[in-house]
């Protein structure tokens, strides 16, 4: 008997099973007692128990008691399927069934040939691991191919039904779903009244060697399925697939085994029996496996979108920017995609590195929700939580009411105290106009600006200025609403934005997330921020999203620091300005002008006012 030290620390509870079944078949005084270690070289098995010269009784005997025993060290309970005459025993540690392979298929089933094709099952499975379908075909395939079935079929649990996932079937060349398009037939019954049925209602594996000389209803499915198509179904393998909680998640059948290409089909044998449970049950694992990551991928995407609506809903004037953003950004990818001549005829990106974009479009304003929302929305040169303009002409008021208080004194005389208080006026008009976040201020308007603030008027006794110097900074913006340090703010997003999406731990297709979403505003001459990247440091997934991140802000119906919503030629003006000044991808903008994102925007947003109105 064979125990390797190693795997002493790693799987105690599987090595002191393994040696207490060795002992129990030495005790027996079998002739040659092995225990192999298996782990890392089988994906189904830790052990296989090897006993020979030993008689069917005995080895019924070594089965019970093993089972016995695996319950003692609080092993999962054993499903028995016990056959006679074997000489050699698997015990499966990861769906925890002992199998017993009689002495006709030894041959057949040769040790090293089924640790290799048990192996293999794990590695073909696992190479589908994240597409369901493809996992599903290639769980019948392999089922198929190892018992030489002609035919077989593969169900899913969902809800009160077992829905056809995937049909083949050689003899009539029929395959459906899987690569070859869903499966639309009606689903099975989850009860008794069927043998899929039957077999996911029970969980017991079902070996039928003649579908027509068995008695009761299950089987009038095959009988009734041969007489519409002209197929004759002789024997039947129909095998639960249970999950790691020993839930039946599906059904596996198989039909009719071949023992060779002109054979005539014969019953499956135990040993195939065997080997698909060990399959099902592998197979359970795997498609709970993907439905995992499916549904965590999911769960990741609809947290990834709420927060992006969060963000855009801040704003009354941003709501949807991100989603527009990475919808045109997608068309962009897929057009470059599509190109089969110019530029981008060579280049093509794959499916990882589209869900890479798509994800990186979507989280690209991600730091803005750190950012004051009065600083994002600043309609106004002195807003701030709110309009300060109104303290402004709160603070003129109060002069005039004081020039009017002196005329009534007879302190000021009447024409001089209107002269005055015609000025105030005037003053307080053209701060309300220059609060406004217009067109570039012109000089004159800021020297006036300036001569308005070194005036004062008495308040009580004190003398006040019209206007307080951070009020004079923020009055005195010669473009937009924003100060240098407002916009640094702003600016600071995009960094942000890194700091967080890098503290996610993305999964390798998406690890570039956060290099692609916070070189959005990174320019072609290093004049971007936050980086300061220049030419080839910015990805071309980066330079796609930048130019529409740009674009669609422009074609925004309404932003606080424009006074009306940019025309189709302004926009293209400006986008060709920013690629002569080296800003923007001349390519990805050529390519921008011939998808006409201009339309597939109009489209975007007419989607998303209908679903609003539905909702």
């Amino acid at each position: 008997m064979t125990i390797p030290n190693s795997e002493v620390t790693k799987r105690p509870d599987s090595v002191a099973f393994a040696v207490e079944a060795g002992r129990l078949l030495k005790d027996r005084h079998c002739e040659d007692v092995l225990v192999l270690d298996v782990t890392g070289l089988s994906q189904v098995c830790d052990y296989v128990l090897i006993a020979t010269g030993t008689s069917d009784r005995q080895m019924k005997s070594v089965a019970d008691e093993a089972a016995d025993l695996g319950e003692e060290i609080q092993f999962p309970a054993f499903r028995k399927n016990i056959d006679t005459g074997a000489t050699w025993i698997v015990v499966d540690f990861i769906t925890v069934v002992l199998h017993l392979f009689e002495p006709q298929r030894r041959a057949y089933y040769d040790l090293e040939d089924l640790l290799r094709r048990l192996n293999g099952i794990g590695v073909a499975l696992s190479s589908v691991q994240h597409n369901l379908n493809a996992l599903l075909e290639r769980i019948l395939q392999e089922a198929r191919r190892f018992t030489r079935a002609e035919a077989g079929t593969l169900y899913l649990v969902k809800s009160e039904h077992l829905t056809f996932e995937i049909i083949q079937n050689d003899k009539l060349q029929i395959f459906v779903g899987g690569s070859h398009g869903k499966a639309d037939i009606p689903p099975v019954a989850l009860n008794r009244e069927s043998v899929s049925g039957y077999v996911a209602v029970t969980g017991e594996t079902l070996n039928i060697a003649d579908v027509y000389a068995e008695d009761g209803r299950q089987f009038e499915g095959p009988r009734n399925y041969d007489r519409m198509t002209g197929y004759h179904t002789r024997s039947m393998l129909v095998v639960p697939m249970r999950d790691h909680e020993d839930q039946v998640i599906g059904v596996l059948q198989l039909l009719n085994a071949l023992p060779s290409e002109a054979g005539e089909a014969v019953a499956f044998s135990a040993a195939d029996v065997a080997l698909i449970e060990s399959l099902a049950s592998q197979a359970a694992v795997a498609i709970n496996n993907v439905r995992l990551i499916a549904d965590t991928e999911a769960l990741f995407e609809s947290f990834v979108q709420v927060m992006a609506t969060a963000i855009d809903e801040r704003s009354p004037y941003t709501g949807g920017h991100i989603r527009r953003v990475a919808e045109l950004t997608m068309v962009m990818a897929n057009a470059i995609n599509a190109s089969s001549t110019g530029y981008f005829a060579d280049i093509a990106f794959s499916e990882e590195e589209l869900e890479e974009l798509r994800m990186a479009a979507w989280m690209h304003d991600i730091g803005k929700i750190t950012t004051p929302e009065w600083v994002v929305d600043k309609p106004t040169k002195l807003t701030t939580i709110f309009d300060r303009v109104e303290l402004l002409r709160l603070r003129f008021a109060l002069a005039r009411k004081e020039l009017e208080l002196q005329v009534a004194r007879g302190v000021l005389n009447a024409d001089e105290g209107q002269r005055l208080m015609q000025e105030i006026d005037g003053d307080f008009d053209f701060i309300a106009r220059v609060n406004m976040p217009g067109e570039f201020m012109a000089d004159k308007d800021l020297a006036r600006l300036k001569e308005i603030a070194a005036k004062t008027f008495v308040q009580n006794g004190e003398r006040q200025s019209y206007i307080k110097d951070e009020e004079l900074e923020n009055l005195s913006i010669r473009k937009g609403s924003l100060t240098d340090a407002e916009r640094q703010k702003i600016n600071d997003h995009a960094a942000m934005s890194i700091k967080m999406l890098e503290q996610i731990p993305f999964t390798r297709k998406l690890k570039q997330v956060p290099t692609i979403a916070g070189a959005h505003h990174e320019k072609l001459d290093g004049t971007g921020y936050p980086q300061g990247l220049r030419g080839e440091q910015i990805s071309l997934q980066a330079r796609i999203l930048a130019l529409v991140d740009i674009f669609e802000s422009l074609t925004a119906d309404d932003r606080p620091y424009r006074s009306k919503p940019l025309s189709r030629e302004s926009v293209l003006g400006i986008l060709q300005d920013m690629v002569d000044s080296n800003h923007i991808d001349q390519e990805v903008h050529e390519m921008f002008k011939r998808e006409d994102l201009f339309a597939k925007l109009d489209t975007i947003k007419a989607e998303m006012a209908h679903e609003r109105k539905k909702h």
